[in-house]
């Protein structure tokens, strides 16, 4: 069937994929503006925005080591003026007893292998979707956010060991609005943050962009999860609709 389906890499973060989505028909999340959060922050709904608040904690910094400043977006953007590179950086940095260096490194680079990306999805028990549709997926998204290791042994210079740990995604009209995907972190490092910083980080990235209007679909055992992330629900209620083929 075609339709939309919540899939997950629960109990870290699930997310909207590409096969089942009228269970989440009624967990569309969408940012506010400051105004409408103060008027109306204690209504309760279905659908999530983001904080006011939350763009004060994405400009400070998310990790004490992060030495990636913000570039505060202009009011217009001049044609000619280009968007912001990709970024990439050390996130987390730890030795082990032996020696061994690992790195967790950030890019919104898009820097990712479809096989690598169906591995990691496997490893979280999502469902198998056809590799010619990942790519795809991955091709035309707006930015691709990706956690590596990256394993240094002493003396083995050269002979680095690199894997995916982690992935989101955003699809964009390159304008006003994104939409966050498939957020997704290796079971084995789950429990660190991680899934926090990602999310974070892409939207900080999208923030950069002069995106301003982010989105996402959840399912409804990680509303909490994104409401700490500064999510809360939409104050003028439900604006997703749904079309499905009649099968």
């Amino acid at each position: 069937m075609r339709t939309l389906t919540l899939v997950a890499s629960y109990p870290l973060c699930p997310i909207v994929s590409f096969e089942l989505c009228r269970q989440a028909s009624n967990k569309l999340f969408f940012p506010c503006n400051i105004s409408e959060k103060l008027a109306k922050a204690s209504r309760v709904h279905k659908t999530y925005q983001l904080k006011a608040g939350f763009w004060e904690s994405i400009k400070s910094g998310i990790l004490n080591n992060n030495t990636t400043q913000v570039v505060e977006p202009p009011s217009t953007l001049p044609e000619e003026e280009e968007e912001p590179l990709p970024q990439e950086f050390v996130l987390i940095e730890k030795t082990e007893p032996d020696g061994t260096v690992e790195e967790i490194i950030f890019s919104s680079g898009g820097d990712i292998d479809v096989y690598d990306l169906q591995a990691l999805c496997d490893k979280v028990g999502w469902p198998r979707r056809p590799l010619s549709k990942l790519a795809a997926a991955l091709k035309n998204s707006y930015m691709v956010a990706t956690l590596h290791s990256v394993r240094k042994s002493p003396g083995s210079e050269g002979n680095d060991q690199k894997k995916l740990i982690g992935m989101a995604r955003a699809t964009s009209d390159h304008a006003f609005n994104a939409t966050i995907w498939d957020v997704l972190v290796d079971p084995g490092y789950q429990g660190q943050g991680l899934g926090k910083a990602l999310v974070e980080k892409l939207i900080r990235a999208l923030l950069q962009r002069d995106i301003g209007n982010i989105s996402l679909f959840a399912d409804s055992q990680v509303v909490e999860f994104y409401q700490n992330l500064g999510f809360e629900p939409d104050p003028e209620g439900i604006k997703g609709m749904f079309w499905y083929p009649k099968y």
